[in-house]
């Protein structure tokens, strides 16, 4: 009975104020039992009716209160998002004082929200910041419920798990060394761009050895040096991701490390690329899509929000030489020896172990 006690003691911190009201407490009691003073028993009945009281109106407010959170569909990792916290009190007369809601370290929500009342049957929604700080399925976010009410006496609390699946993309902000990966893609895209189509492209200043035929005299004119048409190439150009499945036979946590960073770079290429409108093939060991032909964007990010390495899977041979390639993996000798970063003139990435500066570090 006493172990049982103390376990209940443990779940039922007590405040400031309950530790002083405890210690006048046990002077009453003390001075009460020593003089055999009836007025002082009746000052400690009282007093333990209040305790008892006080901890029974606590543990009523608490219960029957129901949670649920609402979230928006498309969520990143180190990004906050808006979504709604609501609040039921399932009780259908009973109201609930003075309630605060915290959320735990893995449930996104960092900060405490506080209800002064919640009446009987009741909902309440409350706009809350969420921040998730790694990609993935979350299945169990923990919130607590705690209230002083009625005295301060005791801080009660109550663990609520969500078990709502809420799958989190890559980070899709730009890390050390993904806008300068960025700017060389796009860079080479705008250079195979300028060809002798149909469609015109810019006038930009004439370079040695080009065509005469394609001087524009009227610019010429204008700016004292010759100008140059160009034209934009009638064929499409994509850019090819490819990601490396394909583990050490050790895994380390610079490994680890390595791989997460490749993945938040992957996402990142392919949510700006496609925003900018350009054809996007993302291909690994067992997935290869193309977007906007075949799917759309999203499918790549909850792809790579669940991606992990794998063994035993060797890497495909490339089979389109007129993309942009731009090739993960921790064995870049590897991929090169297969063909990858061999394109016809379309330029090409491969991004080893020493790629980024975070995992090396």
């Amino acid at each position: 009975m006493l172990k049982n006690s103390l376990d209940k003691l443990k779940h039922v911190p007590l405040t400031r104020a309950g530790l002083a009201y405890t210690a006048t407490l046990m002077v009453v009691m003390l001075a009460a039992f020593l003089s055999a003073n009836n007025l002082l028993f009746l000052i400690l009945a009282a007093m333990l009716s209040t305790l008892l009281v006080s901890r029974f109106i606590s543990r009523l407010g608490i219960a029957g209160m129901e949670l649920d959170l609402k979230v928006p569909e498309h969520i990143s990792a180190r990004r906050k998002v808006r979504a709604v916290i609501r609040l039921k009190n399932l009780k259908p007369w009973i109201p609930s004082f003075s309630i605060h809601l915290a959320g735990a370290a893995d449930s996104g929500f960092a900060s405490i929200l506080y209800f002064p009342v919640i009446p009987g049957g009741a909902s309440l929604e409350e706009p809350v910041d969420l921040y998730f700080r790694k990609r993935g399925t979350q299945r169990e976010r923990s919130f607590q419920f705690s209230t002083r009410f009625p005295f301060g006496f005791a801080d009660r609390r109550e663990l609520v798990i969500a078990k709502r699946d809420i799958l989190v993309y890559p980070c899709l902000d730009p890390q050390p060394g993904f806008e300068a990966l960025l700017a060389e893609v796009t860079g080479e895209l705008e250079a195979q761009q300028r060809g002798r189509g149909h469609d015109f492209y810019r006038i930009r200043p004439y370079e040695a050895l080009e065509s005469a035929r394609h001087v524009d005299w009227k610019a010429t004119a204008h700016t004292g040096d010759l100008q140059v048409r160009e034209f934009a190439r009638e064929q499409d150009h994509r850019v090819l991701i490819y990601l490396d499945l394909e583990t050490p036979i050790e895994l380390s946590p610079a490994y680890e490390q390595w791989f997460e960073s490749a993945v938040d770079c992957a996402a990142f290429l392919a949510f700006r690329l496609a925003g900018r409108g350009a054809r996007v093939r993302f291909q690994t060991q067992e997935l290869d899509v193309t977007l906007p032909d075949e799917t759309d964007l999203y499918t790549i990010l909850k792809y790579l929000a669940s991606v992990s390495p794998m063994r035993g899977r060797p890497a495909e041979v490339p089979d389109d030489p007129n993309s942009f390639q731009i090739v993960f993996s921790v064995d870049p000798a590897r991929m090169a020896a297969l063909g990858w970063g061999a394109s016809e003139n379309r330029g090409a990435c491969l991004l080893g172990a020493d790629a980024f500066p975070a995992a090396e570090a």
